[in-house]
């Protein structure tokens, strides 16, 4: 499969569960907010996995170990074992693998996830700059992670030791709020060192490698809510996508989205795995999906028609991303995603 631009979603003749052979699932703002199962999520994972497809999750979050994300799907009501789950402390303990030899000490600035995931690369983790690491990786700690951590983490890049990250998320979602994310700890000791991490979560490669690599997918299909990561990290895999409008991104943004950073699918939950994904066609100056039509003018995107919403909005991406080609769209959809409720 090649990057190609996308210019407008894909069509889809069969349920999404029966032309992709494994989902790729992202977590936070699709299986689950704030610990609970996001609406549709439980049955439509359920049906989807009974007709053949295999599931699996894939998150940023290297706090947890594989063994708790799957036992806490299990309590939701969605069967997983630990082989379900790849993390990012997953992938970036393959990648320090292959760069330092069998039994080096690494530096763990994170959580319990990291130090699991480096054990079973045959690494020994450690806590201090003073126990000569020859690498610090560095992951989600939970908000207690002491501040002290960071200290040990220059002390010891300082020292030469190879600096790596889990992923680069500056936030994470909680049941408060919005808070900092690994992204945010990294930027501390960025600023501190002045050095750079080699970074394996997603939307970059080594994340992406090790999800096929642990999945045996053939035609996997990557699902998420974000943007930036879900979506730009299938497109750096050259792979299809399938966004649910469970999570952080709106109508706004997806219209805006760059290349990179358009979905083959738009859906509004999980429910979108069991069904095929209708066409969006060419109509004069404009696309049609469903009963609307959008076009793009100089200044606005505008909508015509009735009928279901997420048509609506299939047919805005086709206006919006066509009109701005390699570009991010520009144009003022306020109106038109008024219309439809967005």
């Amino acid at each position: 499969m090649s990057q190609t631009v996308r210019t407008r979603p894909a069509a889809s003749a069969r349920p999404l569960s029966e032309a992709y052979d494994t989902a790729l699932l992202d977590l936070d703002g699709v299986v689950y907010a704030g610990g609970n199962a996001i609406a549709h999520a439980v049955e439509s994972l359920g049906t989807a996995r009974a007709g053949g497809m295999h599931l699996a999750y894939v998150t940023n979050n290297a706090l947890r170990t594989p063994d708790a994300v799957a036992a806490h799907l299990t309590e939701l009501g969605i069967p997983a074992r630990a082989s379900d789950v790849v993390t990012s402390a997953q992938a970036v303990a393959r990648l320090v693998s292959e760069q330092v030899p069998a039994g080096s000490r690494v530096l763990v600035v994170g959580g319990e996830g990291l130090r699991v995931a480096l054990r079973e690369r045959g690494l020994v983790p450690v806590e201090s700059a003073e126990d000569d690491p020859v690498a610090v990786v560095q992951g989600y700690g939970g908000p207690e992670l002491p501040w002290g951590r960071f200290a040990e983490a220059c002390y010891a890049i300082a020292r030469g030791a190879r600096w790596f990250a889990s992923n680069t998320d500056l936030t994470i979602p909680g049941g408060r709020g919005i808070a900092p994310g690994n992204g945010a700890a990294v930027e501390v000791v960025r600023i501190a060192t002045g050095a750079e991490p080699q970074v394996a979560g997603k939307p970059l490669p080594p994340m992406h490698r090790e999800t096929i690599l642990r999945t045996g997918a053939r035609r996997p299909l990557v699902v998420g809510d974000r943007l930036d990561t879900d979506i730009e990290g299938a497109f750096n895999g050259e792979v299809d996508s399938l966004l649910v409008l469970t999570g952080v991104t709106d109508g706004a943004r997806l219209l805006a989205a760059p290349p990179h950073h358009r979905p083959a699918y738009v859906d509004a939950d999980l429910r979108g795995l069991l069904t095929g994904q209708p066409e969006v066609t060419p109509v004069g100056p404009g696309f049609r999906c469903g009963g609307w039509t959008a076009t793009a003018s100089e200044e606005r995107l505008d909508l015509t028609g009735d009928g279901e919403t997420l048509d609506g909005l299939r047919a805005l991406c086709a206006a919006a991303w066509t009109a701005a080609g390699t570009d991010s769209c520009r144009l003022d959809g306020g109106k038109a995603l008024a219309r439809l409720g967005l």
